[in-house]
């Protein structure tokens, strides 16, 4: 006798739909137990000796010195601020390449996109002619302070 696959009895359809997490339930119960058993088997097994040099601030295999609340130029996080913006940009510039063979298709005008990148590029532009108006990546003029 053939075997027929339309009357065989599938057992995913018996089981309840919140039951199917039941394993990633149990792997994160797992590994959070596991977690838990670590931190607190070392805790009970190790020695807590609090020495002045075990408390002491340590910092990239350098001894602090001197007051850690020391005033840094705000250059450094216009730098940072301006790294980000143009990963932004990278972030948004690279979606519209994949598609920009389809955009015609997509909008239904040719150059509906080319236009549309040269505007946000015009944007982009546009706060780059600041940022160099204004000597932010110009270290050599660092005043400690903008």
């Amino acid at each position: 006798m053939p075997h027929n696959f339309r009357y065989t009895f599938n057992w995913v359809h018996m089981i309840p739909y919140h039951w199917q997490y039941l394993p990633l339930l149990m792997q994160i119960l797992f590994a959070i137990g596991l977690a838990a058993v670590m931190v607190l088997g070392s805790w009970f097994i190790g020695r807590h000796r609090n020495l002045p040099v075990k408390l002491a601030a340590y910092e990239c295999g350098i001894e602090s010195v001197g007051d850690a609340r020391a005033r840094f130029s705000v250059r450094f996080y216009m730098v940072a601020m301006l790294f980000i913006l143009f990963d932004v940009e990278a972030v948004f510039m690279m979606p519209w390449a994949v598609i920009y063979r389809q955009l015609p298709h997509i909008t239904g005008q040719k150059f509906f996109g080319f236009w549309e990148m040269v505007v946000y590029l015009g944007f982009i532009a546009v706060g780059l002619y600041y940022i160099v108006r204004k000597g932010i990546l110009n270290w050599s003029m660092d005043k400690a302070d903008l």
